[in-house]
């Protein structure tokens, strides 16, 4: 199943300013956030300003400024949060990757160690 872009997502709204958030990091083409409910002790989620669904969506479809934009905040994300031991990068697609918020979103997850992401 394609999710289609829906304009009140929640991180739409967070981008619109109808919801607040614990800013991190903001640039003219991504916001970063503090998750609401943290997986560890850094959880920040990235997110483009821009509408797309999913990593894929982004991709294919994101200008060069737009994609350049959006890793330059990641990389701030990682700088700011001291996660130099390691840190895992997660974006959910769709159904099948239990993608919650049809806004595309990257999950900068550290500060512990994490174990393995998939069983051996």
């Amino acid at each position: 199943m394609q999710f289609a872009y829906d304009d009140q997502n929640i991180f739409a709204k967070i981008l619109r300013g109808d919801i607040p958030n614990s800013t991190v990091f903001e640039n003219d083409h991504a916001l970063a956030f503090k998750d609401i409910a943290p997986q560890a002790p850094v959880h920040v989620l990235v997110i483009p300003k821009g509408a797309y669904v999913s990593l894929d969506d982004f991709a294919a479809n994101a200008s060069a400024a737009e994609q350049a934009g959006f890793f330059a905040a990641v990389a701030a994300v990682c700088e700011i949060s001291g996660v130099e031991e390691g840190f895992r990068a997660v974006a959910n697609a769709r159904t099948h990757g239990v993608q919650e918020v049809p806004h595309f979103h990257m999950h900068i997850v550290g500060g512990k160690q994490l174990g393995r992401m998939l069983p051996a």
